[in-house]
């Protein structure tokens, strides 16, 4: 399908589950606006993407930075460009105790996780709400559905995104704008080795990780649908009815037991 020049700007585009959202809008002929830190990687991504018969403009941005978010926008503005898409990948967690881990660290995640989504999304819809059409994908997670031990501030980020997501997709529900929160499980990429957790029990079960693919897949199907929220695999949709059976504490001990260090009783 040929979308001519409708672009899509992804946070988080240059591995992972931002990347092969990316790969998948441009299979279906969106021109891309790819995101990350790192120029070099995001110089190989766009060359591979351009293979679709697209546009792919890099921009090497800093997101735990939330100035990054607003010069993102400006350098859109600058080229004359008014994505139609918003994916909004980026998001990083960090293993640990709360009393234990680095405050610093912490309010760059949050800058990442929420901050930088929020400025993102805000600019986004001043750019779309006179056009009447504009699409937004959130990645929340399964974590946002329960209190996490041993990675609290990520389950708490990924908590409001939830719930904001839901909140907001309401305010505009006769725009033409629609929200829909992506939320995966675990998932074979390098988020874990990012947040330390490689100690992790969680890591013990890695074979049934979902693949970036899949999780892709669920979230471009849900994207393109308008749906409110989707749950990928199965497995997480069992695992997010079940917390949603049980008390806070319950779900929080249980998730304590998932993500405590392996060498831990």
């Amino acid at each position: 399908m040929d979308h001519n020049n409708k672009y899509a700007l992804i946070t988080g585009a240059s591995s992972g589950i931002g990347y092969e959202l990316a790969k998948r809008l441009a299979k279906e002929g969106y021109n891309l606006v790819i995101v990350g830190r790192n120029h070099d990687a995001l110089r190989d991504r766009a060359n591979e993407f351009k293979h679709f018969g697209i546009n792919v403009i890099t921009l090497a941005k800093n997101l735990f930075n939330t100035e990054d978010a607003y010069s993102l926008y400006a350098d859109l503005k600058q080229s004359n460009i008014s994505p139609e898409i918003l994916v909004n990948d980026a998001g990083q967690g960090l293993y640990g105790k709360f009393q234990d881990t680095e405050i610093h660290r912490e309010i760059d995640i949050v800058n990442l996780n929420i901050a930088s989504v929020l400025i993102l999304t805000k600019l986004f819809l001043k750019d779309r709400l006179p056009q009447n059409s504009g699409k937004i994908l959130n990645l929340a997670s399964i974590a946002s559905k329960a209190p996490g031990p041993w990675h609290s501030v990520y389950h708490g980020t990924k908590a409001f995104i939830l719930s904001w997501s839901e909140a907001i997709r309401e305010e505009l529900k006769d725009t033409g704008i629609t929200v829909t929160a992506l939320l995966p499980g675990p998932t074979d990429t390098d988020f874990f080795n990012k947040a330390d957790m490689n100690r992790s029990k969680i890591m013990e079960d890695k074979e049934n990780f979902s693949t970036p693919e899949e999780v892709a897949e669920d979230g471009f199907k849900a994207l393109m649908n308008g749906d409110d929220k989707i749950i990928s695999g199965l497995r997480n949709k069992l695992t997010v009815a079940m917390t949603n059976l049980a008390s806070d504490s319950m779900a929080a001990y249980r998730m304590s037991e998932m993500q405590k260090p392996s060498d831990e009783d």
